[in-house]
């Protein structure tokens, strides 16, 4: 019996396999004489991996759930300078039954912000008019794009980080069931064996006397 054929062919819709449960450990083990060592360790192989697994998805969760805020706050930017963005165009369509003059003060006032430098240190800036962006890619990349197509960008990396996230952590949970199950199995395998063991003792005791 080898440590792949503990786990099922049946398994959760990203392939992890589930684990069996042994309901009748003499069937499961061949008979009354059936081997236990190399099933126990074929047991602990599997809860090695799934453990294996349950480690790198709770890394994976962790750095979604620092993500996603990031990704959020970034496109409820750049949907905010949107808005000053068509803001502004309507104000210009009114600029012909107005006076220079008299807007001249509140087209030209810059947008005063303040931006993080780190967890707390923060800065004010004034911000341009522009319907560019420039957002970090990863790996040290930094891309411009009009405020438009940087909306549309964030906003299908946040659906994607947030489906990921769900799938994360339904595998986890699963992940915690078949250890369970396996946790289970070895401890039914081990009680059966020391059972056995015991009525053998008894048995010999009995035959000598």
């Amino acid at each position: 019996m080898s440590a792949k054929s503990v786990f099922q062919e049946e398994k959760n819709p990203r392939g992890i396999p589930k684990a069996p449960f042994i309901a009748n450990v003499e069937e499961y083990l061949g008979g009354p004489d059936g081997v236990v060592e190399t099933p126990l360790k074929n047991f602990q192989d599997a809860i090695a991996k799934y453990r294996y697994m349950d480690a790198n998805l709770t890394q994976r969760r962790k750095g979604l759930e620092d993500k996603i805020p990031d990704i959020r706050k970034t496109l409820h930017m750049v949907e905010f300078l949107q808005e000053k963005r068509e803001d502004k165009d309507k104000n210009d369509d009114l600029e012909d039954d107005l006076s220079d003059e008299e807007n001249s003060d509140n087209t030209k006032k810059p947008l005063t912000t303040t931006f993080e430098l780190n967890d707390t240190l923060f800065a004010e800036a004034e911000l341009e008019d522009t319907d560019i962006v420039y957002l970090w890619l990863g790996a040290n990349v930094m891309l411009s794009y009009k405020l438009s197509e940087a909306a549309s960008l964030l906003r299908s990396k946040l659906d994607l980080a947030e489906a990921s996230l769900k799938a994360t952590i339904e595998d986890l949970e699963f992940l915690r069931e078949q250890l369970t199950v396996m946790e289970v199995n070895t401890a039914r395998v081990y009680n059966w064996d020391v059972k056995r063991r015991r009525e053998r003792r008894l048995a010999g005791e009995a035959n000598e006397k």
